[in-house]
């Protein structure tokens, strides 16, 4: 029983996550809710299984964008060559430093995207590219490198953070953003994914089936976001961002 449950939360993590990141917020929950006591007090495994079925979701919507909309690749391929290898060591260090520092920060910041998204309202509604192609390439690895490490290290808020940057440093628009966003996502999460696997933390009976679930959210978001465009996304953006926030802020009060 507690399998049919992830799969359902997998399926809508996948769909959330396709259209502007933040399925870590409904997937890692129920990991913790649905999966045996035992295995749910195991930090890293938790975590591990997570990245799985995430991965599967974020490389579904991946050829879902890349089919449809124009990638700016000479920026894209050096972020995710630099996300894939700072997330492997955000991964190794969750088990030398504790990830609780992280909560207030990750709040402030969300805070700070809400704020600026709202009062700017013509945030991302168009393409607006501001770098050349070398500081494009640059700003990608920074960009890839540091949000990289955060995802194999903590995770939470990562599509919400690539997508301010991919339009506050590139200007993209937010279908532009979004799908950008699913490369770097991809690239970090596979890393993550390949140190769990070496030191054996997926759970993959579970892994596996909510995989294939958060596949066919995944395909569902990507569509519903080309479909709707850069309005629905924005509002989709802000709404996951509040919930975020509010579910971040009772995390910090409860310490």
């Amino acid at each position: 029983m507690e399998t049919a449950y992830l799969c359902l939360f997998a399926g809508l993590a996948g769909f959330v996550d396709a259209i502007v990141g933040g399925g870590g917020l409904i997937q890692l929950p129920a990991l913790f809710l649905w999966l045996p006591p035992a295995h749910a007090a195991v930090v890293p495994t938790v975590l591990g299984t997570n990245k799985l079925s995430s991965m599967c979701g974020t490389g579904m919507a991946v050829v879902q964008y890349a089919r449809r909309i124009p990638l700016s690749w000479r920026a894209l391929a050096p972020a995710a060559g630099s996300a894939l290898v700072f997330s492997f060591l955000g991964a190794r260090a969750v088990s030398l430093i504790s990830s609780q520092v992280l909560r207030p920060l990750v709040l402030v910041l969300l805070v700070a995207v809400a704020v600026y998204t709202g009062v700017r309202k013509d945030f991302g509604d168009v393409p607006a590219p501001q770098l050349r192609a070398p500081q494009a390439r640059l700003f990608g690895v920074l960009v890839g490198a540091g949000i990289g490490f955060y995802d194999g290290f903590f995770g939470p808020g990562t599509g919400s953070f690539l997508i301010f940057a991919f339009i506050g440093l590139f200007g993209f628009d937010f279908l532009t953003a979004t799908a950008s966003a699913k490369v770097i996502n991809f690239a970090t999460n596979l890393s993550a994914v390949a140190y769990f696997a070496a030191t054996h933390n997926i759970l993959y009976r579970y892994a596996v089936p909510m995989g294939l679930c958060n596949i066919l959210g995944a395909v569902a978001g990507a569509r519903l976001a080309i479909l709707k465009g850069n309005r629905f996304v924005r509002a989709f953006f802000l709404a996951v961002v509040t919930v975020m926030i509010a579910r971040y802020g009772w995390g910090v009060a409860a310490k």
